[in-house]
């Protein structure tokens, strides 16, 4: 993949901003959706506002960690919306309920930190040795894969529930066709902008479907919901000042010692799974910019930047951040593997949170409108980790075992729940992929072939070689 701009290279303004732009329109349904959701299941307020500029700070103590050198937005992170319900559960009051996923964040930091230490003095050669490419590559694909669902349900629903599926449809295609045909047609900066160009051609459709949808028995068309202006904050409500908040005050509080002990088993577990989640990451980015994260800035480094951003970013929005696929999709698909642009995004981040009518405008942005954006994002992610797999021998029966078993329990959805635990189709996936890896590898220290084969000559290679010969 030909990068237009590497991880050093800064960009002109006014390109640096339209490219910050698309970074965080690419991130941005995922990092809202998350409060949204823990909302509407506990019914205590969750700021999106606030999650935004959580998201932001914690992008920002990443890079900080990593040295500038991974191009990669955190957002929040679903992984951990079980651990967030049960902070909220039990009876406490809210006031409690905030301090526990601060609390809980800062739980899964530890384990970040914990891993890092052991990565320090151990090293990383053991990663490559229980995660080779035959178990990274199908991984990473089933991050992509395990996402489609998500991309094709949005892609036929509006913002309001009368908005009739086959309307929200026909955005979403205009939305990915106006992407697909940018990438793949556009000139300059055309090319290297698709998102924003795809997004805003998606919403400008479905503003004028939604225009005409007032008038009386067209309520179909109403795709976007612009009732959410008169309902916008014009300030973020951070977690850590909603523990102050009297309006939270009211509530048992119950044994606080055995509330933080169900915090630390709600968190601590996840943390593990994410960090399954963390290398399948950073493998698939480093791929794409072809340069090994894992070793330059270092694993220690990104779990650092990863775990402590996490905590900053439970502290102002309340929900742990994540490394995010859309954030590398974006990478792949534009070109743009700059470091300062996801910086300027994670500025931007911060500054939109208090700006209430931008925040509301972004809100608006209807799910089919994303859905067609997601299509391409989720699918290049796919693609990225069926490329990791193309110098693997699959004749070999030892590696096609490993692949099978990945891509069938992560698009099958395997998931496992133990108590408030749940281990995604991913962690999942990548578990029975190392397993089946070991067993098949039982005896290759006895001689046999390794899971990844060598590249070999062409046969035809002493041939060529013989006529050349005779050339000469």
């Amino acid at each position: 993949m030909k990068l237009v701009y590497g991880i050093k290279d800064r960009p002109k303004w006014g390109q640096l901003i339209l490219f910050a732009l698309q970074q965080v329109l690419a991130i941005l349904a995922a990092t809202i959706a998350v409060p949204m959701v823990v909302q509407g299941q506990t019914g205590y307020a969750m700021s999106t506002s606030a999650a935004l500029f959580g998201a932001g700070v914690g992008t920002m103590v990443y890079l900080l960690f990593t040295k500038f050198k991974s191009p990669v937005f955190l957002g929040s992170s679903f992984a951990f919306l079980g651990s967030m319900f049960a902070a909220f559960s039990g009876g406490v009051s809210a006031a409690l309920g905030y301090l526990g996923i601060i609390l809980g964040a800062a739980f899964a930091g530890l384990v970040y930190v914990i891993i890092a230490v052991i990565v320090k003095f151990a090293g990383v050669k053991w990663i490559d040795k229980i995660m080779p490419a035959v178990v990274i590559g199908p991984t990473v694909a089933i991050i992509g894969l395990s996402l489609a669902g998500n991309a094709v349900g949005d892609l036929m629903k509006g913002s309001v529930s009368t908005c009739s599926p086959y309307v929200a449809l026909l955005c979403g295609l205009v939305t990915l066709a106006v992407t697909i045909v940018c990438s793949v047609y556009g000139k300059k900066m055309f090319k290297m902008i698709p998102f924003v160009l795809g997004i805003l051609a998606g919403y400008v459709v479905a503003a004028i479907f939604t225009a005409f949808s007032y008038i009386d028995g067209a309520e179909s068309l109403r795709v976007i919901n612009f009732e959410l202006f008169k309902e916008m904050k014009w300030y973020p409500d951070f977690a850590f000042v909603q523990l102050f908040s009297k309006d939270y005050g009211t509530g048992d509080f119950g044994n606080v010692g055995a509330y933080i002990g169900t915090i630390a088993v709600a968190y601590i577990p996840v943390a593990f799974v994410v960090f399954a989640e963390h290398i399948a990451d950073h493998k698939n980015i480093s791929s794409i910019i072809e340069t090994d994260l894992l070793k330059d800035p270092g694993l220690t480094r990104t779990l650092l930047g990863d775990g402590i951003g996490s905590v900053a970013g439970a502290l102002f929005g309340g929900c742990p951040n994540t490394t995010y696929g859309e954030s590398v999709g974006c990478v792949a698909i534009s070109g743009n593997a700059s470091v300062i642009t996801i910086f300027v995004a994670a500025a931007m981040s911060i500054v939109f949170s208090f700006i209430a009518p931008f925040v509301t405008f972004l809100a608006t942005i209807p799910s089919c409108v994303m859905g067609g954006v997601c299509v391409a994002l989720y699918g290049f992610i796919a693609v990225s980790g069926l490329k990791m797999i193309q110098p693997v021998d699959l004749n070999d029966n030892r590696n096609l075992f490993v692949v099978s078993v990945i891509l069938i329990a992560g698009v099958g959805g395997m998931t496992l729940s133990i108590g408030k635990v749940t281990a995604t189709e991913v962690a999942c996936a990548l578990i029975l992929g190392i397993l089946t890896n070991l067993l098949v590898n039982i005896k290759s220290k006895d001689g046999q072939q390794p899971v990844e084969a060598a590249v070999e000559e062409p046969a035809q290679t002493e041939e060529v070689k013989e006529q050349t010969n005779e050339e000469l």
